[in-house]
């Protein structure tokens, strides 16, 4: 059983005081002091000073005076703190007991009740390259089913492919005016950007080009046979190398419903807007007013009646709505589109669509190389697909140089390679810019995947060089100083899966991560684990419990955990 120690400090100190204060209330007030030789837990005793008319540092004194210290190592009073020093062996005991019967399930929870939540994520436009700029979202919606799941949620990973919209328009106009059918075959990704690419440079000088692309994207609205033929072309060949790379990140879809799914869908969203007396005309197109949730009007049809995204957005979250009654409705896209789902989830509100209440942006910065937003219009394409290639390749080298003899060299490289490049984006607060440097990723030392998998590898290699694999003692009592910041770490991990779920935060998962394979690494260079002594099964019991919690936490983050590196 998991305990909580807060609320053992906080129990004696209510004690102590008698009743002056709630439990709860000391709880919330309870802190860290800043190293494991202050103490693990301290009250700050200022929250009595009114109360009890005295000063906090003669509070302190009388609380430990009074406290009962038999569950405790010590209490003492330092200046106005109450510092708690809880009982190494009965704390490691327990702990350790915990990870070891739980294993990978260690940390779970139900909170979620198995409620469905939507998760709107990746969503790359067919006919372009998946590119850093797609990493974000996919990455960072990947991690937060798995955390949604760990906390008792059940997560719909939805790609909600761009395969609609006026780009297709411009992409047909591109393609007929300068494509090529074998090209095309030979390598469909990169000549169709090129042909789209060569549009968004011509266009500015000559923009009847844009006219004839609105008309093809009208003729693909209307059904036209020639549009529709080379539309499903581009999308097939589109989603073929898509998910190419998917596979290589280990990222699944539970559905890959795109824009166009929704085609037929967007009539009923209109009827239902005009239903309710929500649309008004606006210099020729159709609005709903937004004026008194502070925002700008928003526009659901052209002047042309032509669509655009919020229509189908619109209709998504409908259908959403209605097959999944989601618990929670997640948009993980840039912060740049803050102001639309603001937008959108008003729209929602006021169509009285039962799940906008729970419809959540969940934005990000931007990822930049050497400080350049990436761009495809411009050309500024950095493709994903490389980028996890040649992380796998300095992965391969840094394998050869320090474990030539590693019996499945490419299945680590590949880990490791992928790892980094997740790893390195997933640290980050989600909301923060990136400036990517690749090599920064891969190094073995420092705030890193590979960091963090060589701890669990290292774990992994103690553990096989003490022959021991099972444990099924009762005994895993271990007071020493070394190993006491580890141990307090693992207690931790079932707070840190709850407070990664609530925040929709997966660097606090990663971050936890670091601080335990660092705690673990400190450990392992100054004790003598595989020493033959009493406390040599309880130590060994630990190592496997660092083993499980990092490689949990890495597969939390979507991140492989080689037992051999």
């Amino acid at each position: 059983m998991i305990m909580d120690y807060k609320k053992q400090v906080s129990q004696a100190v209510n004690k102590a005081i008698d009743n002056e204060l709630s439990v709860d209330d000391i709880y919330s007030k309870i802190e860290r002091p800043k190293t494991s030789e202050m103490g693990d837990l301290a009250f700050p005793a200022f929250a009595l000073a009114k109360v009890l008319r005295k000063a906090p540092q003669q509070i302190a004194l009388d609380i430990v005076d009074k406290i009962e210290k038999d569950s405790f190592e010590k209490v003492v009073a330092v200046g106005p703190y109450v510092n708690f020093f809880l009982d190494k062996s009965a704390f490691s005991n327990n702990v350790i007991k915990n990870v070891l019967n739980d294993g990978s399930n260690y940390g779970a929870n139900d909170d979620g009740k198995n409620g469905n939540v939507t998760i709107d994520m990746s969503s790359p436009n067919i006919a372009k390259p998946i590119s850093m700029g797609h990493l974000r979202s996919t990455v960072i919606g990947n991690s937060i089913a798995n955390i949604l799941t760990k906390n008792g949620y059940h997560p719909v990973k939805d790609n909600h492919l761009g395969d609609w919209g006026t780009q297709f328009g411009k992409l047909i106009t591109a393609y007929l005016k300068w494509g090529n059918e074998e090209d095309v075959k030979k390598d469909p990704i990169n000549y169709l950007v090129k042909y789209y690419v060569k549009f968004h440079k011509l266009d500015k000088e000559n923009p009847e080009l844009d006219d004839i692309a609105r008309d093809w994207f009208k003729k693909l609205e209307n059904g036209n046979e020639e549009a529709i033929k080379l539309w499903k072309w581009f999308r097939e060949v589109s989603i073929e190398a898509f998910d190419k790379i998917y596979d290589k990140l280990g990222v699944k879809f539970d559905t890959y419903n795109g824009e166009a799914f929704y085609n037929d869908k967007m009539q009923e969203v209109i009827d239902i807007l005009n239903g309710k007396g929500l649309l008004s005309k606006s210099q020729g197109a159709t609005i709903v007013d937004l004026s008194k949730y502070d925002l700008n009007p928003a526009l659901i049809l052209k002047s042309d009646g032509a669509s655009l995204y919020i229509t189908r957005d619109i209709a998504t979250a409908l259908y959403r709505d209605r097959t999944y009654k989601p618990a929670m409705n997640l948009y993980v896209v840039g912060s740049e589109q803050t102001y639309y789902f603001k937008q959108l989830k008003a729209v929602l509100k006021e169509m009285g669509v039962p799940s906008a209440e729970h419809l959540y942006h969940v934005p990000f910065g931007l990822i930049t190389v050497n400080g350049k937003k990436l761009s495809t219009r411009s050309g500024r394409i950095i493709l994903l697909d490389e980028v996890l290639n040649d992380s796998i390749e300095i992965a391969k080298k840094q394998i050869e140089e320090k474990n030539p003899s590693l019996p499945n060299k490419e299945e680590v490289a590949n880990e490791v390679g992928v790892g980094a490049i997740v790893f390195g984006d997933l640290k980050n607060e989600k909301i923060n810019n990136i400036d990517f440097v690749l090599e920064d990723q891969l190094r073995f030392e420092g705030e890193t995947g590979p960091y963090v998998q060589y701890s669990h590898a290292r774990a992994e290699s103690i553990l096989r060089k003490a022959g021991k694999t099972e444990f099924n003692d009762n005994d895993y009592k271990l007071n020493d100083t070394e190993s006491w910041d580890t141990i307090k770490l693992l207690n931790d991990f079932p707070n840190i899966i709850k407070m990664a779920c609530k925040e929709l935060e997966p660097s606090v998962v990663a971050k936890y991560s670091l601080r335990l394979a660092k705690a673990f690494n400190k450990y392992y260079a100054h004790s003598k684990i595989l020493a033959d002594d009493s406390e040599l099964n309880a130590r060994l019991a630990l190592v496997k419990s660092v083993s499980i919690v990092l490689k949990e936490s890495l597969r939390l983050l979507g991140v492989k955990a080689p037992d051999a590196m």
